[in-house]
């Protein structure tokens, strides 16, 4: 027999309303390290090895990306994917 589930304590529901206010701008590089991290299941050295970017580099980019998405679902906030230092894979530096 399945253990019951233990009940979680949560501080409030969130709210489902957009609040008025900038949006919160993700760019580029830290889309491409949630999706890499996050959805794909890489480690950070395997994503900054995709991404050709050192380890470091990898959680600082994690960290601000992990920032604006939490500010974008708390607070309601538009969440514009856009810019940031790139270049694609058919791209010559």
């Amino acid at each position: 027999m399945a253990r019951p589930v233990k009940i979680r304590r949560i501080s409030a529901l969130p709210e489902t309303y957009r609040e008025e206010g900038p949006a919160v701008h993700l760019t580029y590089d830290e889309f491409e390290c949630i999706r890499l991290i996050d959805f794909c299941g890489l480690s950070q050295a395997e994503c900054g090895e995709q991404m050709e970017v050192a380890r470091t580099t990898v959680a600082l980019i994690y960290d601000h990306a992990r920032k604006k998405i939490a500010e974008s679902i708390v607070l309601g906030r538009e969440l514009v994917i856009s810019g940031g230092k790139y270049r694609l894979p058919d791209q010559n530096d």
